[in-house]
């Protein structure tokens, strides 16, 4: 007699006990909120990076705008001393030594008309002359040297003038070097109705000082 070859019992769905594993779905409403907040996360991002770069950019396009407009500074330095010594070979001369010498009257004209001329071309590329007599002191563009009493002026009034001083563009690039009253009003003196902490009318304020 012939055994029957042993065959593996087959499981039948009532003798198996099925593994099941429990996953979670999300919502489709929670999932477009996810999805939401993730393009909000980076639409931010981008929109950070951008005002990142605009800033860069126009800081960069700020600095070559300087240069350009300062990069003479140097150069306008030394120029303006030829300014002073055509302005002291004017003064050297006295008007009634002039008014009698034929050569020397030519040679005073053509000296002015020099110092004229530079003093527009520095006007034409930003060169401001500073001559504050009779201004307010204001530290930002004036360097005190002396103070006179007696001058029946304001105290704090420039009442003599030794150098000029020069801006370029906005920023100072030589202080004017000046001697101010010192002491109140003599009697009589007139103060045109302005309280003595009066800015002058040109309204100078702080300046960039590193031209």
């Amino acid at each position: 007699m012939t055994e029957a070859p042993n065959t593996p019992d087959t499981p039948n769905e009532a003798d198996t006990v099925a593994e099941t594993v429990d996953i979670e779905i999300a919502s489709p409403e929670a999932r477009i909120a996810e999805l939401e907040a993730e393009v909000a996360k980076f639409k931010d991002q981008a929109l950070r990076a951008l005002a990142e770069q605009e800033n860069v950019r126009r800081r960069a396009q700020r600095d070559r705008e300087d240069a350009l407009k300062f990069a003479t500074s140097a150069f306008a330095k030394d120029l303006v001393t030829v300014a002073d010594n055509l302005r002291r070979a004017i003064d050297s001369v006295p008007e009634a030594q002039a008014a009698g010498d034929e050569l020397l009257k030519g040679l005073l004209s053509g000296v002015s008309a020099t110092e004229r001329e530079l003093l527009g071309a520095f006007e034409k590329h930003g060169i401001r002359k500073l001559d504050p007599l009779g201004e307010k002191f204001d530290h930002n563009f004036h360097q005190a040297i002396f103070e006179l009493e007696n001058t029946g002026k304001v105290a704090g009034t420039v009442v003599q003038v030794l150098q000029a001083g020069y801006t370029l563009h906005d920023r100072l690039l030589r202080e004017a070097m000046v001697g101010v009253a010192k002491g109140p009003v003599a009697d009589g003196a007139a103060t045109d109705g302005k309280p003595a902490d009066d800015k002058g009318t040109d309204g100078h304020q702080r300046v960039d000082r590193t031209a």
